[in-house]
């Protein structure tokens, strides 16, 4: 009896993960390439005009970058408290129709001052939605699934630029239309689809498995079974009588502290990459004499993206295969660190890119497999909480790295300082994540799956 059940046991487990991730995971995943392309519009704006049109500073163009993560911190933690209370469905729909808006008042920014203003208030209104992605996506599907379904909502952050680098050159060549400078008609465009998705997720997105009208019963049995078993023992899944201190324990965890330094080395590299990367193309220009245009150098700025969105799918399905081993996500810091230095001795821009390609494949690999370490710890309001407060952290980078790395390329005359300690904080995770790995668990079992103890103890 029990033989003859196996198959059909997993043929729902099958047919429910498959309806998952393409009723849901494709339409979040827009969700994110919208959200990750108006954030980083600024970096495509600075060398096409605005960087002259407001007199900025490399400096000054690194602050307005950052801000905005100060802007998100500050949001942080309550949003993802109120997207457990209220509801993915209402709550991402609220962020990115608050964030359209913001995102679209970047069109008629005058001044430095007016532009540090909107991208901290652009971070106010974004606050919690990436966090409150993975929480969302992380109550669809078990641990032995979360890999592979994170990492297809992870591919839209590279390919975010593959596609968005050229879309912004595209639209910055549109120079004059409405009498608009070429960067502030990619600022209109490239803001309205964060409205209208806002509007759509409303109608598309569902709070829990059971309210799913697009699976079957055995569908939604399996589900809700498997997440309720995996979720019985962790931080959180206790009564509403114990979420305050289960709460306090998600916060005060020393693993959940030490997985925010990990994630501050990789978003330190991501975001030092993705604010300054159109800019140190824009430099090849002088450096190498060559002359681009600026469809040429969105292009260029899109080819480490490519390989890096098929390393990404890739090296998640592996994970997701073999189950996530402390090499999945020390690996790729290594291999970013070590990359990211030889990038300042190539002689050429292909070489350059090339190496830009590597720690851009690093980052990405790891990102995702990153991600399903919390949850393996974590349920309920401890995960919303916890959750955030590693990518507090992430957004402590976002700020540091635009911030630290104009104010270092300004005082130093190069990139040369910036990228070596991009290449620092990535090495810094890989010895992170592997002494945490070692901590909790058994010495001789270094390949073993990261984070897989039921409890948080601080």
């Amino acid at each position: 009896m029990g033989a003859a059940e196996a198959p059909t046991a997993n043929a729902v487990e099958r047919s429910a993960i498959r309806k998952v991730s393409v009723r849901l995971v494709p339409f979040v995943a827009l969700m994110f390439f919208v959200n990750y392309l108006d954030r980083t519009a600024i970096s495509f704006a600075e060398p096409n005009g605005m960087g002259d049109d407001l007199a900025l500073t490399a400096a000054q163009f690194g602050f307005a970058s950052g801000i905005f993560f100060l802007g998100y911190i500050v949001l942080e933690v309550p949003s993802n408290m109120a997207l457990h209370r209220f509801g993915a469905r209402r709550w991402l729909a609220r962020i990115m129709i608050s964030w359209g808006v913001v995102s679209l008042l970047f069109t008629w920014v005058q001044s430095s001052e007016q532009l540090y203003v909107l991208r901290f208030m652009l971070g106010v209104a974004e606050a919690g939605f990436f966090p409150g992605a993975i929480l969302f996506l992380s109550q669809w599907v078990p641990s032995q699934h979360r890999a592979k379904i994170l990492g297809l909502f992870y591919l839209a952050q590279p390919l975010t630029t593959v596609v968005g680098a050229p879309l912004a050159g595209w639209l910055i060549s549109h120079h004059g239309l409405f009498g608009l400078e070429g960067w502030r008609v990619m600022f209109l465009f490239v803001s309205l689809p964060a409205i209208l998705l806002g509007i759509a997720a409303l109608f598309v997105l569902v709070d829990r498995p059971e309210d799913a009208k697009w699976l079957n019963r055995d569908e939604k049995n399996w589900l809700t079974g498997a997440l309720a078993a995996e979720n019985a023992g962790k931080t959180g899944s206790t009564s509403r009588h114990h979420a305050k201190g289960d709460l306090r324990r998600a916060l005060t965890s020393s693993r959940v502290w030490v997985l925010s330094l990990v994630y501050f080395g990789f978003v330190y590299g991501l975001y030092a990459l993705a604010f300054f990367l159109p800019t140190i193309i824009d430099g090849f220009q002088e450096q190498f004499g060559t002359e681009f245009s600026v469809m040429d150098k969105a292009w260029i700025t899109a080819i480490p993206y490519l390989p890096a969105a098929v390393v990404l799918f890739f090296w998640t399905r592996h994970a997701n295969r073999v189950g996530t081993r402390t090499w999945h996500i020390a690996g790729p810091a290594v291999v970013g660190g070590l990359s990211v230095p030889l990038a300042l001795w190539t002689g050429s821009p292909a070489a350059t890119v090339a190496v830009i390609t590597i720690t851009a494949c690093a980052i990405f690999a790891a990102l995702p497999v990153f991600w399903t370490v919390p949850s393996r710890f974590l349920t309920g309001a401890a995960a919303a909480a916890g959750i955030a407060l590693i990518n507090t952290m992430g957004n402590v980078a976002g700020f540091a790295s635009g911030y630290v790395t104009g104010w270092l390329r300004d005082l130093t005359g190069s990139y040369v300082v910036p990228l070596y300690l991009v290449g620092f904080f990535m090495l810094l995770s890989a010895v992170l994540i592997t002494g945490i790995a070692t901590r909790t668990k058994d010495p001789r079992t270094a390949s073993a799956p990261v984070g897989d103890t039921p409890e948080v103890r601080s």
